[in-house]
Parts: C-alpha cells; sequence; structure tokens
C-alpha cells in the first residue's frame, strides 16, 4: 500500500493539523477546531474554538483550564466526519481518566494518535486499546531500554509497609494531581488500605471529579482539617512542588516519597530529597513501547515527545520505518 497520508495528516512545531479539515490534534497554541486526547497541561489547553474529546476530558479541562464554551464530546468509537473526507473516532489510551487515542481515517487509511498510554491495569480508567492502523504517532516518554516499570503491587506494597513501621510518623507522597494521585489512592485501597487518605488542598477537586466519574477512592480527609498527631502513621498526598514545601513542615516527621517513572532514575530521587521513590508511571515502559508497535505493525511509526532517538533506532534495526516529530510545549508532568 503506498501512504498519502501525508498530504492530510501534518505535523508541525505545535500540533498535528489536517490542513482540509482545519482540525488539530493536541495543538499547543488556541486554534479554531481541536481534538484532544487527555486532559494534561501539556495537551489540554483553553482558547479553541471547539475542542472535541471524551466527556470525562472536557470535565477535567473545565475544572483544571475553565474550559466550556465549544466543548463537543465525543463518545468512544463514535464516528465524526471532519471534513475533506476525514472521519475521527476515539479509542481508551489507558492513561488517566477519559484519556483517548485519536483514529483519523481517510480513503482506506487510518492514522492512530496515541497521545500519552500505557498497557498496565488501572482502576480509574479505561485499558488501552491496539488499534490497526497505516501510521501510528506513538509517545516516547520512557523510550529509553533502562525504563522497564516494576508491577504496581510491589512499590504499593512498599508504601504501606513503610507506613505500618513508622507510627509516629507520616509518609508525604508526591503525585501528580491528575491521574497519577487517583491511581494510588485506588490501588492502596485494591490493596486493603483502609484508613483514612490525606490530601493536600490542592488534590481534592480532582478527586472528587474522578469520585463523580464512578472511582472509588474511600475515605478522603484534608491535611488542613487535621492536628499534628492526626496525622501520625498516616499517608499523606501532595503535589510534588509541596514536597520539601513550608506546607509540610506542620507534619509529624515526614517520610518523603515520590510516585514517578522518574524514580528509576536515582539521581532524581536524589535531587528531590526524595526517602522512599516509588517507581509508578502512567506511561508505557520501553517493552511496551517496542510491544505496542510490533502489536500494531503500522506501515510507518510517527514519534512524539520524548526519547525519540533510541525509539526511530529500534524501529530501523528492526526494519520498521519510523520518523521522529518535533512536536513543542510536551513535559514529563512529574510523571
Amino acid at each position: 500500500m503506498v501512504l498519502t497520508a501525508s498530504s492530510w495528516i501534518t505535523p508541525t512545531p505545535q500540533g498535528i493539523h489536517l490542513p482540509g479539515a482545519d482540525v488539530w490534534v493536541d495543538p499547543s497554541v488556541p486554534v479554531g477546531r481541536a481534538l484532544v486526547t487527555h486532559g494534561h497541561a501539556d495537551h489540554a489547553r483553553g482558547g479553541h474554538g471547539q475542542t472535541i474529546a471524551t466527556a470525562e476530558t472536557l470535565a477535567i479541562m473545565a475544572l483544571r483550564y475553565g474550559v466550556a464554551e465549544g466543548a463537543h464530546p465525543l463518545v468512544l468509537h463514535e464516528a465524526l466526519a471532519l471534513g475533506d473526507g476525514i472521519t475521527a473516532w476515539l479509542a481508551p489510551a489507558g492513561h488517566v481518566l477519559g484519556s483517548a487515542q485519536v483514529v483519523l481515517e481517510r480513503q482506506g487509511e487510518r492514522v492512530v494518535i496515541t497521545g500519552d498510554y500505557k498497557r498496565r491495569p488501572d482502576p480509574t480508567c479505561l485499558p488501552f486499546e491496539p488499534v490497526a492502523c497505516d501510521i501510528l504517532v506513538t509517545e516516547a516518554t520512557f523510550a529509553l531500554p533502562v525504563f522497564i516499570h516494576p508491577p504496581i503491587t510491589g512499590e504499593i506494597a512498599r508504601l504501606i509497609e513503610t507506613s505500618a513501621a513508622n507510627p509516629a510518623r507520616c509518609v508525604l507522597v508526591g503525585a501528580y494531581a491528575l491521574g497519577k494521585a487517583q491511581r494510588v489512592i485506588a490501588e492502596l485501597r485494591r490493596a486493603g488500605h483502609t484508613a483514612p487518605i490525606w490530601l493536600h488542598g490542592a488534590m481534592e477537586a480532582m478527586c472528587r471529579l474522578y469520585v463523580a466519574h464512578g472511582i472509588d477512592l474511600g475515605d478522603l480527609r484534608l491535611v488542613s482539617e487535621a492536628s499534628k498527631e492526626d496525622l501520625e502513621g498516616q499517608i499523606i498526598l501532595c503535589p510534588p512542588s509541596a514536597l520539601n514545601d513550608r506546607w509540610s513542615r506542620r507534619l509529624p516527621d515526614p517520610i518523603t516519597a515520590m510516585a514517578s517513572g522518574w524514580m528509576r532514575v536515582r539521581q532524581r530521587a536524589v535531587q528531590r530529597n526524595v526517602e522512599l521513590p516509588l517507581i509508578i508511571s502512567d506511561h508505557a515502559d520501553w517493552n511496551e513501547l517496542t510491544a505496542t508497535i510490533r502489536e500494531l505493525s503500522p506501515a510507518e511509526t510517527w514519534i512524539t515527545h520524548g526519547r525519540d532517538d533510541a525509539l526511530v533506532h529500534w524501529c530501523q534495526t528492526h526494519q520498521l520505518k519510523a520518523r521522529p516529530l518535533d512536536l513543542v510545549g510536551y513535559d514529563d508532568e512529574d510523571d
């Protein structure tokens, strides 16, 4: 099959553009019409004339960025005609609540834009759905062989054991406020931890949104409403920026932890004064990235933000056509 997709889909530094329909995917600047994969700030933003996404992503965007006007909810697998003969639909990405891959079809060709994704089970969102395609546009956040994420059960067990072994202290877990925090809480519950989990005030609204969308997070309480004694032996979640902030000084001798795929890199933990690094990521690791490319077997793979050089090289050594995309505005999200 001779691909012609390059004539109707154009990667630009500001995002992926469909010129014939004048629609963008995850643009970093305000545009007339945008398809948005999920609610993290490096993919979602306000100011678009129309924002097409899952209802959950739109709810997250309304909460975080005040995006309400122009919201166009799209049910998973529901086809939407964009113009220029292009049809779009969404498939679960397994990254955070509401996250979706954008599937674009035109004249028999199919392009899948994964957005951020992972292949591990997650009680807070739908699992990644493999979609066969001619062109795969994949993220590459952890696209180095060193990044092999361990099972989350072991990391959660270490967190619970550390808390139990220090009844006069608290464990303060830095976790990204959208997705990571709720996943850690849900995994703690799945592991049998029924005690209250305490939250920095910045985490409350997003946790409540998850609960409103049917995700059971159990007994959540605010640190601001507790005494120092109440917090002894407890697990507390806060944004990573608050780990060593003045706010944490009122806590009972906190053991600092951080839930992030970057905790695989010891120097990152040392730089943040993290005593308990928890390797918990909401992105695909090296094995999952390469296995997904093998499984979908696209004619071409386009690789976005992250460690694209290593993944391009892996594709080439396996006789797979690949190219990097120089998109701007994507970051590590403290994953």
